[in-house]
This record gives C-alpha cells, sequence and structure tokens, in this order.
C-alpha cells in the first residue's frame, strides 16, 4: 500500500467527508465549533493536510450525524 497524504484513497476519504458534512447541513466553522476545535482542523482534514485517526474519524462522524459503520462502507463502495 502505498503511503501518503495524496494517495487515491485518501483522495476519496477527504472528498466523502466534505460531501457528508455538507449533506449534514453544516459549514467547517460549525463542525469545528462541535468538535471544540478550530476551523483549521476541519479544513485541514478535508484538504488531506492532516490525518484524522479512527478515533477522530468515529467523533468526527458522530458530529455530523453519520453513523460510523455506514459512513466507512461509502468509503469501501468508493475504494473499489
Amino acid at each position: 500500500m502505498k503511503k501518503g497524504i495524496h494517495t487515491s484513497e485518501r483522495v476519496r476519504l477527504c472528498e466523502l467527508l466534505r460531501r457528508e458534512r455538507r449533506n449534514a447541513g453544516l459549514t467547517q466553522k460549525q463542525i469545528a465549533k462541535l468538535l471544540c476545535v478550530p476551523q483549521s482542523f476541519a479544513s485541514k482534514y478535508e484538504a488531506g493536510e492532516r490525518r484524522l485517526d479512527i478515533f477522530e474519524l468515529m467523533v468526527v462522524c458522530k458530529a455530523m450525524k453519520s453513523p460510523f459503520l455506514p459512513f466507512i462502507r461509502k468509503l469501501e463502495r468508493l475504494a473499489q
């Protein structure tokens, strides 16, 4: 598996995070407030400049009201 922040898989993850946030009707500023982090945190993980660990991803999904396992299934479908 290729490592790096700009692999096609990582790009798909960033796109899915952005789409799910928008579908939830949230701005980056709003999601950041829910996560108690600066807006730049959301901007960086959506742009692929920052990686989320699995626990951070779970918290982000929860804030977007996007159940974690269905989110992962969507990501799996995008990767095929």
